[in-house]
């Protein structure tokens, strides 16, 4: 099974993960997904994911200017978006517990 197809089931509750501390932009989203080891993960995909989470009402964004750049568009979780990493993460540790069960059965 290719990682790609496990990150389009999981990118909301990692995207949510790492903004659970820090807020962060875009790319700064993607760069630290990736160096917890998500290497596959695409920019298009992080970028619609927090557009997508921050229209659910899960995130509050803000603009930062920049006098080397353009502005950057930082996220941040709110009570919203909290509550939801919380119910993902129970659910993931759930999943990941019957499968990690089953695949050791079978191996």
């Amino acid at each position: 099974m290719e990682i790609s197809q496990l990150l389009k089931g999981v990118l909301d509750l990692a995207v949510l993960a790492v903004l659970r501390d820090d807020d962060g932009y875009g790319y700064d989203v993607l760069r630290r997904l990736r160096a917890a080891g998500l290497e596959e993960v695409g920019d298009a995909s992080v970028y619609g994911t927090l557009r997508r989470l921050y229209k659910a009402g899960l995130l509050t964004s803000y603009v930062v200017p920049s006098e080397e750049g353009p502005h950057r568009k930082y996220y941040s979780l709110n009570d919203r978006g909290r509550a939801r990493l919380a119910e993902s993460a129970r659910t993931w540790r759930s999943f990941a517990s019957i499968m990690d069960s089953l695949v050791k059965e079978r191996a």
